[in-house]
């Protein structure tokens, strides 16, 4: 039996982007990008699902 995605190929492209810009070091975070440059891969991939759930790709809820 095939595993199942937990999220979308297109959510993963989300996250493809948002770590491209991280490396970069044009990734900002907070609202508008007022809380300054992303200084993890964590928090970038955090940002690219986050973007991804506002889309309402297919993306596993946040943990409490």
């Amino acid at each position: 039996m095939a595993k199942k995605r937990k999220s979308s190929r297109s959510a993963g492209t989300d996250v493809k982007n948002e770590m491209r810009r991280y490396k970069r070091g044009t990734a900002k975070s907070g609202p508008g990008g007022k809380g300054g440059r992303v200084k993890s891969r964590q928090q970038a991939i955090a940002i690219g699902l986050s973007k991804a759930r506002k889309k309402g790709k297919k993306v596993p809820r946040k943990k409490r």
